[in-house]
């Protein structure tokens, strides 16, 4: 069965980033409190990068869904929306 060509984030998704991103800001304030060992710091270290990527990944994709919005035909020379001037 073929999967559709373009599939909108779904609920489970935009949960997830948003516990990624949850978890990267509590990782951050651990690190920068300065309480933990060197390896402890390491793995926070890791596993921050992996959720930094992760939630890279999910901006850029959300992104590419607002150009493909804006101008479906040719998404790379979409123009952001400008606010009506009322």
């Amino acid at each position: 069965m073929a999967k559709p060509a373009s599939t909108p984030k779904t609920p489970d998704q935009i949960e997830r980033f948003e516990h990624s991103l949850n978890e990267l800001e509590q990782l951050v304030e651990r690190m920068e409190d300065g309480e933990l060992s060197l390896d402890e710091s390491l793995k926070s270290f890791e596993r921050g990068i992996g959720l930094y990527r992760d939630c890279e990944g999910a901006l850029k994709q959300a992104q590419l869904r607002v150009s493909k919005l804006l101008d479906p035909e040719s998404p790379d020379n979409a123009e952001p929306l400008e606010p009506d001037a009322s």
